[in-house]
């Protein structure tokens, strides 16, 4: 049997992706596809490469052209390539190079905001994609705090290059400009406006994901993001308690009024493991996030437990995907940041129908 191009095409379209529900052919995922005597080779390009269908779909690939009568050898090739959402809105504000602006928000403080999105910054670049961090919160400036030894940011022309951190992530925050025990007492105007001038007058480059830190609440800051930008989407971070997921949904319905697609719930600090027994314990109530992602129709991203880990990594200026890389905190945050990166991919393809 000869083994032909169409052949090939044939076999892949049986491969469907989990997340977009489509058929890796139809979205475009096969490059460079070249048959002879029996050799195939292509180039399968993933939509993100903290996918958490990734192995599979490229097993599944693999396989499925192995299968095919006549086929001596495979030779196949993985890259990625990270579709952005509302690219003429980027190119009309002059910001071409940001596929992709991740908003964190939570209703209230204490919630592990600040944490969440460091880590989930961190896995995503960790993952092979271009990332940047941009700490919103003009009062209450952390992410300085939980990321140590990044530098600061540096003047070029009339931009402004951000600070790298590990991994190459690139990181803007009021905090780099200002000590730590000076106040900002700014009225909302100027809040508004500090928040403009870090998403225009950074040079962020060419970025896969820029995840915002909001500050807590519903203030100007959150406004002016929502407002001023086109978001691909928001995290909500909230703990388990009744109160907590309340405060949060005030959060979550204002983005929606306003327009932002909810990439889905976090629900941190949602128990705590024995170090003796192994027994869950929870503290703070139990599936809060959960159900509330249930109720409103949107996707549930992960639970984070109560980890020593996490809280000495933040004290620590070492974040847990840092510090401790292999451990069960780490895991979580990644397999959270593939949720993530999985739904941007599906808002992409929703938003280019």
């Amino acid at each position: 049997m000869t083994v032909t191009e169409d052949l090939v095409l044939k076999a892949l379209k049986k491969v469907i992706d989990p997340e977009l529900r489509t058929d890796i052919v139809s979205m475009g995922m096969i490059r460079d596809l070249k048959v002879q005597d029996g050799r195939v080779s292509f180039t399968l390009v993933l939509t993100t490469p903290a996918c958490p269908f990734n192995e599979q779909i490229t097993r599944q690939a693999r396989e499925a052209v192995e299968s095919i009568p006549g086929v001596k050898s495979v030779d196949m090739k993985v890259t990625s390539n990270v579709p952005s959402t509302r690219r003429t809105e980027m190119n009309m504000l002059n910001m071409p190079g940001l596929k992709n602006v991740v908003a964190v928000a939570s209703g209230k403080g204490g919630v592990g905001k600040s944490s969440l999105a460091v880590n989930l910054a961190l896995a995503l670049a960790e993952s092979g994609a271009e990332t940047g961090l941009l700490d919103a919160d003009m009062y209450g400036p952390t992410i300085p705090k939980l990321l140590k030894n990044i530098g600061f940011p540096q003047a070029a022309g009339d931009k402004v290059l951000p600070a790298v951190g590990p991994m190459g992530l690139k990181v803007m925050s009021i905090g780099l400009l200002i000590t730590d025990e000076t106040p900002v007492i700014w009225r909302g105007p100027l809040v508004a406006n500090a928040v403009r001038q870090m998403l225009s007058e950074i040079e962020w480059g060419e970025l896969d994901y820029l995840v915002v830190d909001l500050p807590p609440g519903t203030g100007d800051a959150s406004l002016t993001l929502a407002q001023s930008i086109p978001l691909t989407g928001v995290i909500i971070v909230t703990t388990p308690q009744a109160a907590a997921v309340t405060i949060a949904m005030k959060a979550l319905r204002m983005f929606e009024k306003l327009g932002v697609p909810i990439i889905g719930i976090v629900e941190n600090m949602s128990y705590y493991v024995c170090r003796k027994c192994g027994e869950k314990a929870y503290i703070f109530g139990k599936g809060g996030g959960r159900m509330a992602a249930e109720h409103v129709g949107v996707p549930f991203l992960g639970e984070i437990p109560i980890i020593p880990e996490i809280m000495l990594g933040g004290d620590e200026g070492e974040p847990v995907i840092l510090a401790h890389p292999k451990s069960e905190a780490a895991n979580i945050l990644r397999q959270i940041a593939k949720n993530v990166a999985g739904r941007v991919s599906v808002l992409a393809k929703v938003g280019t129908k």
